[in-house]
């Protein structure tokens, strides 16, 4: 069997008896919460979409291995296939001066579809999210009718210095504008006109875009540690756009607390910096979280990367949606034509970084949500 195929298990009848129901699920939520399995693959995964059309994409970032696929769609007969094509997917580390980086996907980080028929593709070219590969980070967007590559967005050292690693991007209600997280040593948000392509970089060293002190992620009730001491210190990461497009919303992984901006703020370019920091809100607290996520009733949805588990936070409260074993750090969410959300796990924690006996190469997995309201 090919690699490509092996890194795919698709969805059959059988996997109706994997589902696992939540674990003390909030009785607010209606039916009873569970996973369903959808794919499983043989490295890590972080990002995923679903199209218009229903169509699932996901990337591997290049972190403790050199990934044989960035950006990949799963096909209806169970294998996944590089996308838009190999030479997009033709980048390896080793052979980083015999190519473009502007022509090849890096270290991908996220994966959007947008609702103007486009995957949006974010590079934060920095392998194993260290020294930024010149000449890489960009946002490359891919019309889903032709697989064709339309428009390849390059950040210069102005926007993604070296030291940034930009992680997540969300879209303006008309298109025109992208929002991206800047999770890497110094936190910002960037502002990207997608028709000009000029990028601007706000909040950068803003205590609303840093990693918390005080707060030390644990996993498996234990701190989260490389063998030199070192914790997680991911800054500004999961991110999310309010249902009407009013307001945006982020936070650190290593933070407790979600803040909001209106996106009015951030759209006008004429505004100064200081003037944007003002606009700042504190919405209260999620716990540490990596992806975040609006469905369609306006409830965000929430990685607890602590627990195992996912979160909705609704009229200002937050609950424990489902708890399972296998969501090993819970990491992108995307939401389906269907109004169904997905959610990959991307195991962090079990990364060589954190547990060097374990192989560079982890199988991980995209889950399916069941048995909420949509």
């Amino acid at each position: 069997m090919s690699l490509l195929k092996s890194t795919f298990a698709v969805l059959t009848g059988a996997c109706l008896c994997s589902m696992v129901s939540a674990q003390s699920p909030s009785k607010e939520h209606g039916a009873q919460a569970r996973l369903q399995q959808v794919a499983q693959f043989d490295h890590q995964v972080t990002g995923v979409t679903v199209a218009k059309d229903g169509r699932i994409f996901v990337n591997f970032p290049r972190w403790t291995e050199d990934a044989p696929v960035s950006v990949a769609e799963v096909a209806s007969d169970g294998s996944i296939k590089p996308y838009p094509d190999q030479t997009w997917n033709a980048w390896r580390n080793a052979k980083r001066d015999e190519m473009d980086p502007g022509q090849h996907f890096v270290c991908v980080q996220s994966v959007v579809a947008d609702q103007q028929g486009n995957l949006w593709v974010l590079d934060p070219a920095a392998p194993a999210q260290s020294t930024l590969v010149p000449g890489g980070p960009k946002l490359v967007k891919i019309d889903l009718a032709s697989n064709a590559v339309k428009q390849v967005i390059a950040f210069d050292q102005t926007a993604a210095p070296q030291g940034s690693y930009l992680n997540d991007v969300r879209f303006s209600s008309d298109g025109r504008l992208a929002y991206i997280t800047d999770s890497g040593a110094r936190g910002a948000l960037l502002v990207v006109d997608l028709t000009s392509g000029k990028a601007r970089r706000l909040l950068d060293g803003h205590s609303s875009t840093q990693p918390e002190k005080g707060v030390v992620i644990k996993t498996d009730g234990k701190p989260l540690r490389r063998p030199d001491g070192r914790g997680v210190e991911f800054a500004a990461d999961g991110i999310a756009l309010s249902p009407d497009g009013k307001y945006l919303y982020w936070q650190a992984i290593k933070g407790r607390t979600l803040y909001r901006i209106a996106t009015g703020a951030l759209d006008d370019a004429a505004l100064p910096a200081k003037s944007v920091e003002d606009k700042v809100e504190k919405v209260g607290e999620n716990g540490p979280a990596d992806g975040l996520l609006f469905d369609r009733k306006g409830r965000m949805y929430i990685s607890a990367v602590e627990e195992n588990a996912i979160k909705v936070r609704e009229d200002g409260k937050v609950s424990v949606l489902l708890q399972d074993s296998r969501l090993r750090w819970p990491d992108t969410f995307a939401l389906g034509p269907d109004g169904a959300v997905y959610v990959t796990s991307s195991r962090i924690m079990d990364m060589h970084w954190f547990k060097p006996e374990n192989p560079p190469a982890l199988k991980t997995t995209l889950f399916r949500i069941e048995g909420t309201p949509r």
